[in-house]
């Protein structure tokens, strides 16, 4: 490991293996980085790991990523696992995933205290006002850019105008368009194979991992996957038995434990589609916090790197302070002890995802009848980060409604956002915060 650029026989130039201190850096860096939701870590990944270091190629990004949009769970967090799994066996997925997570627990149990303990502040509420329509460019650009990469047939523009028009004008289920996508991949293989002989097929140049044997970690065992469904069973087992043992089943601890883990595993479509189970459950159900509360959460998750699931962690924060479950002398200690809580049983499913299923999915690289369909719910992928685009992009150029008239300075910042992101090239950083700060000089001027 950690040897240097070198030439094959034919003389191109072979992309450096990672070392285990350099992948260590990228993912600490990634966590920290992590803006846009899904969509925009996704394009993160795939400007870092694909086009810049060439550590893995475009067909086995797109392959891991097929696998993930499968899963209940936070795709983006479970693509940075799957990878660090593929370079670094068992320690590196665990590290990946563990880093994709950790920044933004971290800065969101501080930002909830603040929130909690100081109230709504206008100045604050400005900075989230400027990176609104910034996050809405954003999202546009992953779609631009996913959808240059797998949108290369007729048929695959077509399942992604159709998830579109599904999830928009008939708001059905995203299961169900996924579900209809695999469904449309797997006859078209049969039907017109040819649909999907380049899909995926950009070249960055030789890939690091293609150019490596293959290694004994990503060969299927029985053995291995009893072993990982025991550990991660044991790793959620034993910890709900001590909360029921300690505290008994009703209790908020136990509760907070049993909900998010069943919000990890029933919902399908990453976080977006998670979130109005948890408003229904945590707002509507428990009572742990209010309406707007809630959404003042999601502004939070949304302009915090990490996966935008993390709102779990404001959740659980909001919960253990209100109800004071440490007593009223421990709020923040009972809502950071929460905010791990939750987040430790939205993301254990996650992890023994991909370490079980890891093995089975590069066994299929290459097979068209398994891939085709994974490509096909891509394509419909596309179409809902779309139409999640211009969900934001409404709430951001129309924060009271059509009726309330168009908000010309966070149309003014998504144009240049885009601008910047599209045609400069800009990072995602420096964009946010060029929004973020003429959000907050909006608000010292309206103030």
């Amino acid at each position: 490991m950690g040897k240097s650029a070198q030439e094959d026989n034919s003389g191109t130039a072979q992309a450096p293996t990672p070392s285990w201190r350099e992948a260590l850096l990228f993912w600490l860096k990634l966590g920290f980085i992590s803006f846009g939701g899904p969509a925009g870590q996704i394009a993160i990944m795939h400007q870092e790991l694909v086009e810049r270091r060439r550590w893995i190629s475009e067909s086995r990004f797109l392959h891991a990523l097929n696998y993930c949009m499968l899963l209940p769970g936070p795709e983006a967090q479970q693509l940075a696992t799957y990878i660090g799994w593929l370079m670094h066996r068992t320690v590196g997925g665990l590290v990946a995933g563990i880093l994709f997570v950790l920044p933004s627990l971290l800065i969101l149990i501080g930002l909830s205290w603040l929130y909690m303990a100081f109230g709504e502040k206008p100045l604050v509420a400005g900075i989230f006002y400027g990176i609104k329509p910034a996050v809405a460019a954003i999202v546009f650009l992953a779609a631009w850019r996913i959808g240059l990469r797998v949108l290369k047939h007729r048929l695959l523009w077509a399942i992604a105008a159709g998830s579109f028009f599904a999830i928009f004008a008939l708001q059905l289920p995203f299961p169900a368009i996924i579900a209809a996508a695999a469904l449309t991949g797997y006859l078209a293989s049969r039907l017109v194979p040819q649909v999907f002989a380049n899909a995926g097929a950009t070249s960055h140049g030789l890939a690091t991992i293609d150019e490596l044997p293959r290694q004994a970690h990503t060969h299927f065992s029985w053995r291995r996957l009893g072993v990982v469904l025991a550990i991660g069973g044991a790793l959620w087992f034993l910890p709900m038995l001590a909360l029921a043992i300690s505290f008994g089943w009703e209790h908020t601890w136990t509760q907070l434990g049993w909900f998010f883990t069943k919000a990890a595993l029933l919902t399908f479509g990453g976080a977006y589609a998670v979130l109005p189970y948890v408003y229904q459950g945590a707002v509507d159900h428990y009572n742990w916090l209010n309406a707007l509360q809630m959404i003042d959460g999601l502004a939070l998750g949304e302009t915090t790197p990490g996966p935008l699931i993390m709102v779990v962690a404001f959740v659980g924060f909001v919960a253990a302070w209100g109800q004071a479950l440490l007593g009223p002398e421990q709020l923040f200690l009972a809502g950071a002890l929460a905010a791990v809580l939750v987040t430790w049983f939205t993301f254990l499913p996650s992890f023994v995802f991909i370490l079980a299923g890891g093995p089975v999915v590069e066994s299929t690289h290459g097979e068209l009848s398994l891939t085709a369909p994974l490509t096909a719910v891509t394509a419909a992928v596309v179409g809902v980060i779309v139409n999640l685009a211009l969900f934001f992009a409404y709430h951001a150029l129309w924060p009271q409604g059509f009726s309330g008239g168009v908000d010309f300075v966070s149309v003014f910042l998504m144009l240049a956002a885009g601008i910047a992101l599209f045609r400069f090239r800009q990072g995602v950083i420096p964009v946010i915060a060029a929004c973020a700060t003429v959000g907050l000089l909006s608000a010292c001027l309206a103030g």
